[in-house]
């Protein structure tokens, strides 16, 4: 049985930089992800105590889905990109916290392209900022980039 390697994250994000919307480009498939969600994005803001609002959003059949949540350092001794996000569910009628890892796995100097995962490697996302819209348009008309 080989042995999983240990996933690498990325060290010293500046924070204020990530901020700002942020497209899906590609996913592994989640049970809280809609399959026939289009134009899904995540908007992130940096508030004044250091966590960041969270914006999760995705059209099906042309309705707007949502969620918000907090984001905050894992270990705020580390630089390693280790995040805890905690939405509260449902949307609607927020009672229940769910908190899950965001690890920033990779992130381009430009910060125009993101790697985002978890240490089950259950979940996985490739993510491109607004400042980047040439993946936008191919996946919004279903083709890939060559």
């Amino acid at each position: 049985m080989a042995t999983k390697k240990a996933m690498e994250v990325v060290k010293g994000v500046d924070l204020a930089r990530y901020m700002g919307r942020w497209y899906e480009i590609a996913s592994f498939p989640s049970r809280f992800q809609p399959k026939n969600g289009t134009n899904t994005r995540a908007t992130y803001t940096l508030k004044d105590d250091g966590t960041v609002n969270v914006l999760n959003e995705t059209w099906t059949d042309g309705k707007r889905g949502y969620i918000e949540g907090t984001a905050y350092k894992a270990d705020p001794k580390s630089d390693e990109a280790k995040l805890k996000v905690k939405f509260w569910v449902p949307p609607f009628l927020p009672i229940i916290p769910v908190t899950g890892d965001y690890w920033v796995l990779y992130l381009d100097e430009n910060y125009q392209y993101a790697l985002i995962g978890q240490p089950s490697r259950s979940y996985l996302w490739i993510l491109a900022s607004i400042k980047n819209s040439r993946f936008r348009k191919h996946k919004q008309a279903g083709t890939t980039t060559g």
